[in-house]
């Protein structure tokens, strides 16, 4: 078995392990970032069409890729990106489907994030004290600004300072601009309803001639590749994290035993330092099986609620037409298409803050993103040519319920590893908190002017139909959980060993070198896209752990 030693080792090349890389670097720390996937070139990850859509056909036809297909975000991006389900298993009761996305290469699933950056609040953080239900997060929302703002600064991230109290304004460049339908919307939303309406927060689309190969929203684009460039970063590809190596006699990690995908050899690399980054169900997988209740030389956990209250975000999707002709005379902005990203498009950011409250028999909130005029496909695929098309998408946030979680199942995968079983569904606030959020879309939609329908009747696509007809996104109920690909929870943070498994600065309580900062440390889900608080977190912590190196 080889043994190698480094200062620190962050395991996951994602959004966090990206940020966790690079902040330990800057510092002079040697970092081994182990990723369980292989390193692609951009031009391979990103692909191309028609390509990528052969691609994605055969991985539905032949069963590789079926489940993962049901995310809007496989249509466009490139297949190879979501992995292989017959190689990747995992198990969820009969009655409680679950839809995990997985993305096994070097930058994770940073390489298909739709690049929203919003920010938690201080009532996000501290729910619990208004509503009296469970956990509120150990640290405050000025725990967390400056590193929004250094992370925010150093990405580039667009937006537009609104004073909103449900939504902290950031450190933004210019926002893109409305398409002339977003700015007809804008109006008659703001005007007519008195809802919040902005200009969403994050990317624009990628430009290959000021950004390079990789999209600057990825960390192979960003904060992965300055870490390298510092010269104190190690990447090793196509390996997988086991489990953590406990040193039982001083209670703290000395290392993660490692899986050589090539020839299935295990090496145990050593370290003083471990940043797990693996994404939340494969984070919690990990712990699981590093636990002592799975092995005799494993970590505690006081409070036994590893795996438990996993979250995922509840989601509702509505396509719409708007008449061009309600368009053309209210606004003079340009009518040039603009494509759709993390920030071209629009929110209108309720969180909690609604203004018919008599209608909302639930607690938390939610936002709902949105686009106009921003996948128009040619004139002869319309069934209505004289219209825009539009979406409304909205996103809640979902309660950490006990019995929603994650165990290890009796089979294992091609490595010998034990898949992950997944129990998750809504309960009756997500269902209350769904059926509000269908009414609010409609009234949206209707108010100013525009149809709700579905998306095969907007477009012609004779050749989809077959692929979209079983569509999550398509119906009428709210998708299950898994599908809008923001779970977190499994691993919360706290303020006592006794109801959270990490502290306020993302260590194990047992373990204190073992640092957890991806979404598996979320108490609460909140209702904000959260790669961006991920990040906040992971330097963070990092930042505090240097203390100890």
């Amino acid at each position: 078995m080889t043994n190698l030693q480094y200062e620190a080792i962050v395991i996951g090349s994602g959004a966090t392990g990206g940020i966790a890389a690079l902040t330990l670097a800057e510092k002079g720390i040697k970092v081994l970032v182990i990723e369980a996937g292989p390193k692609l070139s951009a031009q391979k990850a990103l692909g191309s069409e028609p390509i990528n859509m052969l691609r994605r056909i055969s991985g539905i036809l032949n069963g590789e890729k079926r489940i993962q297909a049901q995310h809007p975000g496989f249509w466009k991006t490139n297949p190879l990106l979501y992995q292989n389900e017959k190689e990747n298993p995992y198990t969820h009761p009969n009655d409680q489907p679950f839809i995990w996305t997985q993305g096994r290469q070097v930058g994770g699933r940073s390489l298909t994030w739709g690049g929203i950056t919003l920010r938690l609040s201080q009532k996000d953080l501290k729910a619990a004290q208004t509503d009296g239900y469970g956990p509120e997060w150990p640290l405050q929302y000025s725990d967390l600004a400056p590193h929004y703002s250094s992370i925010e600064k150093f990405l580039g991230v667009h937006g537009f300072c609104d004073g909103l109290n449900q939504l902290p304004d950031g450190e933004y460049l210019s926002p893109l601009p409305f398409t002339q339908s977003e700015e007809y919307f804008s109006k008659h939303v703001s005007n007519s309803l008195k809802f919040p309406f902005i200009h969403s927060r994050g990317f624009g689309p990628h430009q290959p001639e000021n950004e390079g190969d990789w999209p600057r929203s990825s960390s192979p684009g960003s904060t992965l590749k300055k870490a390298l460039r510092t010269g104190n970063v190690t990447l090793l590809s196509n390996h997988v994290a086991e489990r953590l190596i406990i040193n039982q006699v001083e209670s703290i990690a000395s290392g993660v035993l490692v899986i050589d995908k090539s020839n299935g050899l295990r090496k145990k690399f050593e370290g003083k330092l471990i940043v797990i980054c693996a994404s939340t169900i494969q984070t919690i997988r990990l712990l699981l099986n590093s636990e002592k209740k799975r092995h005799s030389d494993g970590f505690s956990d006081p409070s036994g609620r590893l795996g438990s209250y996993l979250m995922d975000h509840i989601s509702i999707c509505r396509f719409f037409s708007l008449p061009k002709t309600l368009i053309e005379k209210s606004s003079s902005t340009s009518n040039k298409d603009q494509v759709l990203s993390g920030a071209g498009s629009f929110f209108i950011p309720f969180g909690t803050s609604f203004e018919n409250k008599k209608r909302a028999n639930f607690i938390r909130g939610y936002g709902i993103w949105g686009g106009i005029d921003r996948f128009e496909p040619p004139k002869w695929l319309k069934t209505m040519p004289e219209t825009s098309t539009g979406f409304l998408i909205g996103h809640g946030e979902v309660l950490p319920y006990e019995n929603n979680r994650v165990t290890l199942s009796d089979k294992v995968d091609s490595l010998g590893l034990a898949i992950p079983h997944i129990s998750c569904k809504w309960r009756e606030n997500e269902i209350a908190m769904a059926d509000h959020m269908t009414k609010t879309i409609h009234q949206i939609i209707e108010s100013t002017g525009g149809k709700v329908l579905p998306l095969t009747k907007l477009i012609n696509l004779p050749f989809i139909d077959f692929f979209l007809k079983d569509a999550v996104a398509l119906k009428e109920t709210a998708p299950p959980p898994g599908y809008y690909i923001h779970e977190v929870g499994g691993a919360p943070m706290g303020t006592n060993e006794q109801t959270s498994v990490l502290d306020p600065y993302n260590r194990l309580w047992r373990c204190p070198n073992v640092l957890v900062v991806d979404g598996a440390c979320w108490p609460t889900s909140a209702w904000q896209s959260p790669t961006l608080t991920m990040m906040a977190i992971s330097r963070r912590a990092c930042l505090n752990a240097l203390n100890s190196l």
